[in-house]
């Protein structure tokens, strides 16, 4: 399902590609956050998402009117994760609600690698 508005002037329907970008590139502006990832099914490996292909990490699930993301993440090693994951959900929170105007109602983070710059 999409996000949709009606008024006096005709519908607006957003797509869930753009309220999933908008989710991921509020997510990836955050501190300590590499970027999302794609886990392959066959073997199980973790893969770091180029950012046009962002939304491959995040899932969306409208419940009601609500929203619920579920981010699939790569974090930066030596980062606090749960400080990672408040700006995370405040940030992503804030966009989606104040750019597509749905509210969110929970986002759920799975960190599925952490990255070790060599």
């Amino acid at each position: 399902m999409s996000a949709k508005y009606t008024n006096q002037y005709g519908t607006i329907v957003i797509d869930n590609e753009v309220i999933s970008r908008i989710s991921g590139l509020a997510a990836t502006d955050c501190f300590g956050i590499v970027g999302m990832a794609a886990k392959n099914v066959k073997d199980g490996f973790v893969q770091l998402l180029k950012r046009e292909s962002i939304t491959k990490g995040i899932r969306l699930e409208f419940v009601g009117d609500a929203l619920h993301i579920d981010f699939h993440i790569i974090v930066e090693y030596g980062t606090n994760i749960s400080t990672i994951a408040e700006v995370l959900v405040s940030n992503v929170k804030y966009c989606v609600e104040e750019f597509v105007g749905v509210p969110v109602e929970k986002i759920n983070i799975f960190v599925e690698d952490v990255r070790v710059d060599a």
